[in-house]
């Protein structure tokens, strides 16, 4: 089925007080590209997302965003610094010494000097936390791959659609290649006419010309090949495989086609079809670029 690199994913968890939440949105990109963000206690878990984000995506730029809440009981510790609390009564005492101060110290004051008390947060288990974060992270792929796909059949519809109207402009140019030399042909004897009066024509030399004219203009490779890398377009599209990187590499071929085409004509009708030709494998390229 053919995807969309772009989508939205979203998923979210909370188990005993500890809530994660996972954002994913997607857009376009040659390769796949994925950018996280997410708290530094977590960062030792960059690596497996990584490697479980690239069993669902193969291409795009990948913005991730989580978030980690714990208001569990067991989330921190608080610590009493007797230290530090010996060393503010030390200096209170020296201060009302050197200045004749009373000390009206109470243990209230004292407890909210800084770093007397402090919380601290309780190391995390990696096999706990990764078990808690690894549910929602394959929800959000889930979601950002369905998003894909959902835009990704409508992409389709619209490529078929100007493949086809493509491989009908080619045909075109099928068909009046031979009036061209049929043209030519006729310009030709109108000339010697013309010129000769009533002097016999050499059909022989005419030929020659016109077979020398059709080598020049002749784009029938170019047309069949042009045939050919949009039928395999249309075979591509409704495979399984993710196809963006072959089917731009094919829209790029069929450009060398039609310039080919448009550098060989001398006929206008010719010369707009092949503008035409290149204005929508443009377009065609402009489609590819949406797919993974």
């Amino acid at each position: 089925m053919l995807k969309s690199m772009t989508g939205f994913g979203r998923a979210e968890v909370i188990d005993s007080g500890r809530r994660i939440s996972v954002e994913m949105k997607s857009v376009n990109h040659r390769y796949l590209d994925i950018n996280i963000r997410m708290p530094k206690k977590l960062a030792f878990l960059e690596s497996e997302l990584r490697n479980l984000m690239k069993s669902y995506l193969s291409r795009g730029k990948v913005d991730v965003f989580i978030t980690y809440e714990d208001c569990s009981e067991s989330a921190g510790t608080l610590k009493y610094n007797a230290a530090l609390a010996a060393e503010y009564l030390r200096y209170l005492k020296q201060m009302q010494d050197e200045f004749g101060l009373e000390n009206d110290l109470r243990v209230s004051v004292l407890a909210r000097f800084p770093e007397v008390f402090s919380m601290e947060e309780q190391e995390l288990d990696e096999d706990e936390i990764w078990g808690l974060l690894e549910p929602p992270v394959r929800e959000a792929c889930e979601k950002l791959r369905s998003d894909r796909e959902r835009e990704g059949v409508q992409l389709q519809k619209d490529l078929m659609d100007k493949l086809a109207a493509l491989d009908h402009k080619v045909t075109l140019v099928e068909e009046r290649t031979p009036e061209v030399i049929g043209g030519y042909r006729r310009k030709i004897e109108e000339k010697v006419h013309e010129l000769l009066s009533d002097s016999q024509i050499d059909e022989n030399r005419i030929a020659q010309e016109v077979v020398l004219f059709s080598d020049k203009i002749a784009n029938d490779e170019e047309t069949v090949r042009l045939h050919s890398h949009i039928h395999g377009m249309m075979d591509l599209i409704y495979g399984k495989e993710e196809i963006g990187r072959k089917l731009d590499f094919m829209a790029q071929e069929m450009n060398r086609e039609a310039n080919t085409i448009l550098s060989k004509s001398t006929d206008l009708v010719i010369s707009d079809l092949g503008i035409e030709l290149k204005t929508e494998i443009e377009k065609i390229r402009e489609q590819i670029q949406n797919i993974e």
